[in-house]
């Protein structure tokens, strides 16, 4: 079930492609009349993607949410070719509903070639294998979701969410420092 919803995810995220640079991408239904903010940052970085030379991964990302996108009208994606460089690519698109722009992203993609390393080193925390899943919380506390909602909340997802233990969003409130480790993975796809 769980490979049906990654599935899902992975055509949600196969734009239509109109021209040169211009995407069409269509909305998933997730209960509210409102497009999901993820799926447009999705399709977006989907749509730059295809206009970059491969080899090159983004590596800085900004995103701006101008207006709530409508589930009943596709998305269009226009991708601005900033600038092509030897090592850095520049993007910028602009989702689109009814000829209005509902969300702006600027993306920067740079071919790994060797350079100083900025990054800090993984803390010593607990395994994915000694976290409970977000769905075995859900099925646990089930009994106090209300009956209409049940099959909403326990819906196959196509990502697989690990919380450290204590730090899992169904647990009791209680102040804690300003971060959160999470293990995510997809479910398998085979």
């Amino acid at each position: 079930m769980a490979k049906k919803a990654l599935n899902k995810l992975i055509k949600l995220l196969d734009l239509e492609h109109l021209e040169e640079n211009l995407f069409r991408g269509q909305s998933e239904n997730i209960g509210g009349p409102r497009v999901f903010g993820g799926q447009v940052i999705g399709q977006a970085l989907t749509a730059a993607v295809r206009t970059v030379p491969s080899k090159r991964f983004v590596h800085s990302l900004h995103a701006y949410f101008l207006r709530p996108g409508d589930m009943e009208y596709p998305i269009i994606y226009d991708v601005e070719r900033t600038r092509d460089g030897g090592s850095f690519t520049t993007r910028r698109v602009v989702a689109i509903q009814k000829g209005e722009p509902i969300f702006d992203m600027a993306l920067s993609f740079h071919k790994k070639e060797k350079g100083p390393s900025h990054q800090i080193d993984m803390i010593d925390i607990p395994g994915p294998e000694e976290c409970i899943s977000e769905l075995e919380v859900k099925k646990k506390m089930i009994d106090k979701v209300p009956l209409k909602y049940r099959d909403f909340f326990l819906r196959e997802r196509p990502i697989e969410i690990r919380n450290l233990p204590g730090e899992g969003m169904f647990e009791e409130p209680k102040k804690k420092p300003p971060h959160k480790h999470v293990w995510m993975k997809a479910v398998e796809n085979t």
